[in-house]
Protein backbone atom coordinates (compact mmCIF):
# COMPACT_ATOMS: atom_id res chain seq x y z
CA UNK A 1 0.00 0.00 0.00
CA UNK A 2 1.86 3.62 -0.82
CA UNK A 3 1.52 6.13 1.58
CA UNK A 4 -0.92 8.01 -0.50
CA UNK A 5 -3.50 5.19 0.17
CA UNK A 6 -2.79 4.70 4.06
CA UNK A 7 -3.37 8.63 4.64
CA UNK A 8 -6.49 8.16 2.30
CA UNK A 9 -7.75 5.24 3.84
CA UNK A 10 -6.95 6.93 7.48
CA UNK A 11 -8.66 9.89 6.87
CA UNK A 12 -12.19 7.81 5.62
CA UNK A 13 -11.86 6.16 8.74
CA UNK A 14 -11.85 9.11 10.80
CA UNK A 15 -14.94 11.10 8.42
CA UNK A 16 -16.35 7.58 8.84
CA UNK A 17 -16.71 7.98 12.58
CA UNK A 18 -18.07 11.69 12.14
CA UNK A 19 -20.10 10.70 9.28
CA UNK A 20 -21.73 7.79 11.78
CA UNK A 21 -22.12 10.65 14.51
CA UNK A 22 -18.82 10.40 16.56
CA UNK A 23 -17.46 13.87 17.82
CA UNK A 24 -14.79 15.23 15.09
CA UNK A 25 -11.48 14.30 17.38
CA UNK A 26 -9.67 18.33 18.13
CA UNK A 27 -6.29 17.64 17.28
CA UNK A 28 -5.55 14.68 14.57
CA UNK A 29 -1.96 13.86 13.52
CA UNK A 30 -1.31 12.17 10.71
CA UNK A 31 3.03 11.61 11.11
CA UNK A 32 4.87 12.46 6.97
CA UNK A 33 6.45 9.16 5.69
CA UNK A 34 5.36 6.53 8.47
CA UNK A 35 2.09 5.19 8.98
CA UNK A 36 0.97 6.37 12.08
CA UNK A 37 -2.16 8.32 12.98
CA UNK A 38 -3.12 10.37 16.02
CA UNK A 39 -6.80 11.36 17.23
CA UNK A 40 -7.15 13.21 20.48
CA UNK A 41 -10.43 13.61 21.90
CA UNK A 42 -12.21 15.83 24.05
CA UNK A 43 -13.40 13.64 27.19
CA UNK A 44 -13.77 9.84 28.23
CA UNK A 45 -17.19 8.96 26.14
CA UNK A 46 -15.64 10.50 22.93
CA UNK A 47 -12.73 7.93 24.23
CA UNK A 48 -14.29 5.13 24.36
CA UNK A 49 -16.75 5.75 21.41
CA UNK A 50 -13.43 6.10 19.19
CA UNK A 51 -11.83 3.29 20.52
CA UNK A 52 -15.43 1.26 20.16
CA UNK A 53 -15.30 2.69 16.29
CA UNK A 54 -11.82 1.55 15.34
CA UNK A 55 -11.82 -1.79 17.82
CA UNK A 56 -8.76 -0.59 19.75
CA UNK A 57 -8.15 -3.59 21.65
CA UNK A 58 -4.71 -2.05 23.65
CA UNK A 59 -5.27 0.43 26.56
CA UNK A 60 -2.44 2.53 28.69
CA UNK A 61 -3.00 4.87 30.87
CA UNK A 62 -0.64 6.99 32.07
CA UNK A 63 -0.27 9.68 35.28
CA UNK A 64 2.32 12.41 35.40
CA UNK A 65 2.55 15.74 37.27
CA UNK A 66 2.93 19.17 34.43
CA UNK A 67 4.36 21.62 36.69
CA UNK A 68 1.73 21.16 39.73
CA UNK A 69 -1.33 20.31 37.38
CA UNK A 70 -1.80 16.51 37.61
CA UNK A 71 -2.56 14.95 34.32
CA UNK A 72 -3.77 11.45 33.40
CA UNK A 73 -3.18 10.29 29.22
CA UNK A 74 -5.34 7.19 28.02
CA UNK A 75 -4.24 5.64 24.87
CA UNK A 76 -5.60 2.94 23.34
CA UNK A 77 -4.33 1.55 20.10
CA UNK A 78 -4.61 -0.52 16.65
CA UNK A 79 -3.03 -1.59 13.53
CA UNK A 80 -5.17 -1.40 10.58
CA UNK A 81 -3.95 -2.40 7.26
CA UNK A 82 0.09 -1.05 8.47
CA UNK A 83 -0.78 1.69 9.99
CA UNK A 84 -0.92 2.38 13.58
CA UNK A 85 -3.59 4.10 14.78
CA UNK A 86 -4.03 6.06 18.66
CA UNK A 87 -6.71 7.50 20.19
CA UNK A 88 -5.84 9.59 23.11
CA UNK A 89 -7.30 11.35 25.85
CA UNK A 90 -5.75 14.37 28.62
CA UNK A 91 -7.27 14.52 31.38
CA UNK A 92 -6.63 17.20 34.64
CA UNK A 93 -7.22 14.99 37.27
CA UNK A 94 -7.42 16.01 41.29
CA UNK A 95 -5.86 14.28 43.81
CA UNK A 96 -9.60 12.44 44.87
CA UNK A 97 -9.44 10.91 41.56
CA UNK A 98 -5.17 9.78 42.51
CA UNK A 99 -6.45 8.23 45.69
CA UNK A 100 -9.28 6.31 43.77
CA UNK A 101 -6.72 5.17 41.44
CA UNK A 102 -4.85 3.43 43.88
CA UNK A 103 -7.53 1.77 45.93
CA UNK A 104 -7.93 -1.88 45.12
CA UNK A 105 -11.68 -1.55 44.48
CA UNK A 106 -11.36 0.94 42.44
CA UNK A 107 -13.80 0.09 39.81
CA UNK A 108 -16.96 -0.77 42.44
CA UNK A 109 -19.00 2.20 42.70
CA UNK A 110 -18.42 4.91 45.56
CA UNK A 111 -21.74 4.12 47.80
CA UNK A 112 -20.13 0.37 47.89
CA UNK A 113 -17.31 0.99 49.13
Amino acid sequence: MTELATRAQTFGLVAEGVATGLSAPWRLYLARGCRYLSLTVGDRAEWDAWRAHLGCPEVSVRVYDAGGEIRRVSVAEVVVDGCRISVELVEEVGTGDLERLLTTDHLAEPEER
